[in-house]
């Protein structure tokens, strides 16, 4: 139920960003020009790009983890004297990945157009194959009462209220549903982007919304045993939906080869995930370079023959690889870093936002996507939510606080702010004049 209620929560913001979405193709800072953008919110800019380097940081982290589950279970599950890779070997699959991903995205316009489309196919029939699949094989399945009533308290973090476990619960339906905005960075290689950029951000969420809340409603059916998932002493070494996959198959075949499988189908969804990721931090690290808003802005904005920003999309790459390499030394301080991706995209999300809905209010002229006189009342809504959720996810995720167990994400966030303010303040307020458009040619 989470899915589905962060879902409906944020619909307010995806329908806002792609109505301020750009028409043209620019990389989105002339129309804040128009919104009444000043030079000296350009630090603020920052999160966005800093954002989706942890993105895409996250992302292949995560691929490069559930690659070392797929290897332990393959070999035995922990509790049957299985490999369990060392965090260096976790961080040199993350890097093999960045550099297959790096490499696809290298390729011309076309290929990635027909991995962007296999990527959909996947993800759809594999999600209607895991939500049916996992529980029809489980040999145990939940009620219906316990899928939809049950609020399980027992979290292993001394938190008890269920307020604020489902407050923290939102964070993750708020991660799942960054980067929606990827339609409007693809503006310049896209036909009839007025239009299709706006159908691209409103379609993504809404099956979003509907496919992810019906996986995790058939995955949770499968589920009978809380603490076993969690438990970090179980075959899967307390990755809790690799357990549920192996332990499906396994109880019902006397084998988990099945769940392996079934994990390869999600391995490989999560593989286009961070594809695609990459090819949106790129056209964004391109359009800021463009508009000489990066240390070296001529490199970094060059494409080569087949019109791809070739030199920013391995920038991202060695970007993202270079914030997962604190994981080896503190995974409290990897997981500060990548909470960017949330809080920091979703304050990018929101400055337009609130420019829209004040300081142009009156001179904003939309676009061929508008949403007419309800714009002001869910632009509103869609500050008011960035606003209050970037304060709940700062809140303390576990109890006793120490230094292991510390949210972070302030200190990253704020630390991000001080960087990006100071570099305007000692030298981008004396360079930068604004962004370069390219409306007319």
């Amino acid at each position: 139920m989470v899915w589905d209620r962060g879902g409906k929560n944020q619909s307010s913001l995806p329908s806002h960003v792609q109505e301020v979405a750009p028409d043209s193709a620019d990389s989105g800072h002339a129309r804040l020009n128009e919104l009444g953008y000043k030079q000296e919110l350009k630090r603020d800019l920052s999160f966005n790009i800093v954002g989706q380097w942890a993105v895409t940081t996250s992302v292949d982290f995560s691929l490069a983890q559930l690659i070392t589950v797929i290897i332990l279970l393959s070999t035995g599950g922990k509790n049957g004297g299985g490999y369990e890779p060392s965090k260096y070997v976790v961080i040199a699959f993350h890097g093999g990945i960045l550099l297959v991903h790096a490499i696809l995205n290298s390729l011309p316009i076309s290929w990635l157009s027909f991995f962007g489309q296999l990527a959909a196919a996947w993800n759809v029939l594999g999600v209607f194959v895991l939500m049916i699949l996992i529980p029809l094989v489980a040999t145990e399945k939940a009620s219906a009462k316990f899928v939809f009533t049950h609020f399980n308290t027992d979290n292993g973090e001394g938190i008890g209220s269920r307020l604020y476990i489902f407050v923290l619960g939102l964070l993750m339906s708020q991660y799942t549903l960054t980067g929606y905005d990827a339609s409007a960075h693809m503006t310049e290689e896209t036909k009839n982007a007025d239009k299709n950029g706006p159908k691209g951000i409103i379609s993504s969420i809404g099956i979003s919304i509907i496919v992810g809340w019906g996986y995790i409603l058939g995955i949770t059916f499968a589920v009978t045993n809380i603490p076993n998932l969690l438990s970090p002493d179980n075959d899967a070494g307390g990755y809790a939906i690799a357990e549920i996959f192996y332990q499906a198959f396994k109880n019902r075949f006397g084998s988990g080869v099945g769940g392996i499988v079934c994990l390869g189908i999600v391995a490989v969804a999560i593989f286009f995930c961070g594809m695609s990721s990459i090819t949106s931090n790129s056209r964004m690290a391109y359009a800021f370079s463009r508009d000489g808003a990066m240390p070296f802005s001529t490199f970094w904005h060059k494409v080569n023959k087949q019109e791809v920003p070739i030199n920013a999309v391995w920038m991202s790459a060695v970007i993202a690889f270079c914030m997962a390499l604190t994981s080896l030394g503190s995974l409290v301080a990897f997981q500060a870093m990548v909470s960017i991706a949330t809080i920091g995209l979703y304050i990018a999300y929101a400055l337009p936002i609130f420019f829209r809905v004040t300081l142009a209010r009156k001179s904003f002229t939309p676009g061929p996507f508008s949403l007419g006189r309800y714009g002001v009342v869910v632009g509103w809504i869609a500050v008011l939510w960035v606003a209050t959720i970037s304060v709940l996810f700062s809140l303390p995720v576990a109890y006793p606080i120490t230094k292991e167990t510390l949210n972070y994400t302030p200190v990253a966030v704020g630390g991000l702010l001080i960087l990006t303010v100071s570099s305007w303040i000692l030298s981008a307020r004396h360079w930068f004049r604004g962004p370069v458009t390219n409306i007319n040619s």
